[in-house]
């Protein structure tokens, strides 16, 4: 009896826990179907008959490695067809809207090497059903062409496309909810791009990433919010851009600085056409080689228009260069509310060394400036030049609100800079310098 009576007990708790998985509220399950990936999202089919048919109206779905297993990898040759046919299958079955379609196929081959069939049929699939999100992370080593189709989904809010060949038909009307843009590797002619860029009236973020087919960036939208841009590029232009609630600049250029030298040779900086209409920028990071596009051309003591807003700033400066010395001061003078600040010194070959003669930082010293509203400063990578040190002087004297600068030197560099920092002397009663070195152990 006893043993019986234990075995029903088992069963009913058994059947109870399946009535509790069971009646789970609807939106209680697609919260844990939009946690789940595919794989595992197909397989809660098998938990009870409610459960059965839960998948088909997943509203994100993102396929990657994670689709396949691991033993279909010791087999490349199956890799790619049953990645197609999981991704073909989950389409023909889906019943509901479809807010987020992802592939991410970064040098897996789970595609294969033509991708531009497949890619095709999905996307002609998906602009029926009101694609809000599509992201095509496809890396199979050479270029494949966006379908035109794509080029008529008007209920698109995000686009990030990777790896491939971007032509927009002469009919494109541009994509009148797009919100964000993400263009990574990319190839496309630089009056395509224009277009693109200008036919998106509501795009917000916009991320370009070593980009092919041209060399100048111009950009043209009144909206755009954050910007990333990584690439080589000969020379970059806004119109009407930034002037309404930009919030994040986020620049990393490697540009073709000497073109740009001489073609400013004489004239206003670049410096003052960037900032033109932008004083509303609360986050700026400008790395690699962008200080120094900036510095072309005749450098302001200030801009004409401060940076009132700026409170974020990353800067990449060749301590060494005289005009990106220059452009970093005008900088700083015209953002009278800057408070984090983070500088890494950049070495550059073929530069010559600045003499402490080069540059009147005696001058600099004696003068007025705006006191500066900095709290935390970083600086990195430093090398122990006198410029370098000139410059943290500079930035103690004139920041009374400083509470903590940070120095961290590349390497050793000479035991004398810790005694030369200990020394200068500190606008702020409060400021803590902490001279940072990496353990190399």
């Amino acid at each position: 009896m006893g043993r019986k009576r234990s075995k029903s007990t088992c069963l009913t708790i058994k059947d109870a826990e399946l009535d509790r998985i069971s009646s789970l509220p609807g939106n209680v399950t697609d919260q844990i179907l939009l946690h789940l990936p595919i794989k595992e999202a197909l397989r809660t089919s098998v938990l009870s008959s409610k459960w059965r048919n839960k998948w088909y109206t997943m509203p994100n779905l993102v396929f990657d490695k994670h689709c396949v297993s691991d033993a279909t990898f010791q087999d490349p040759s199956g890799i790619s067809n049953k990645f197609l046919r999981i991704v073909d299958h989950v389409l023909l079955l889906h019943s509901g809207s479809i807010d987020k379609f992802k592939i991410c196929d970064k040098y897996q081959n789970l595609i294969g090497m033509s991708p531009a069939t497949d890619t095709a049929r999905w996307i002609l699939h998906l602009i029926r059903r009101s694609i809000k999100e599509l992201v095509l992370d496809i890396r199979t080593g050479q270029s494949y062409k966006i379908p035109w189709c794509l080029f008529s989904c008007q209920s698109l809010h995000h686009l990030e496309l990777t790896s491939c060949w971007l032509k927009p038909p002469t009919t494109f009307e541009g994509f009148r909810n797009l919100e964000s843009l993400s263009l990574i590797e990319v190839t496309m002619t630089q009056d395509a791009f224009e277009n693109l860029i200008f036919k998106c009236p509501l795009l917000e973020t916009l991320e370009l990433v070593n980009l092919h087919g041209f060399t100048q960036i111009n950009i043209h939208t009144p909206n755009l919010k954050s910007l990333l841009i990584v690439g080589k590029f000969d020379d970059i232009s806004f119109d009407k851009t930034f002037q309404f609630v930009t919030v994040l600049v986020d620049l990393s250029l490697y540009l073709n600085s000497e073109t740009n030298q001489r073609r400013l040779h004489g004239c206003s900086s670049s410096l003052l056409n960037f900032f033109n209409h932008r004083p509303r920028i609360v986050g700026l990071v400008m790395k690699n080689y962008f200080l120094k596009y900036l510095a072309a051309g005749v450098v302001p003591v200030k801009l004409p228009t401060p940076c009132i807003h700026l409170s974020h700033l990353l800067l990449n400066i060749n301590f060494n260069d005289l005009k990106e010395i220059s452009a970093a001061l005008c900088l700083l003078r015209s953002s009278p509310n800057l408070r984090k600040l983070k500088i890494s010194a950049r070495i550059e070959e073929q530069t010559d060394l600045l003499t402490p003669a080069s540059y009147c930082w005696e001058d600099i010293f004696s003068r007025p400036d705006m006191p500066l509203k900095v709290q935390h400063v970083t600086i990195d990578i430093i090398s122990g030049f006198q410029s370098e040190l000139d410059f943290i002087r500079f930035l103690l004297l004139n920041s009374p609100m400083l509470e903590k600068m940070t120095v961290k030197p590349l390497g050793n560099v000479r035991p004398e800079l810790v005694t030369e920092l200990i020394r200068f002397k500190s606008a702020s009663g409060e400021a803590e310098v902490i001279y940072h070195v990496e353990d190399s152990s």
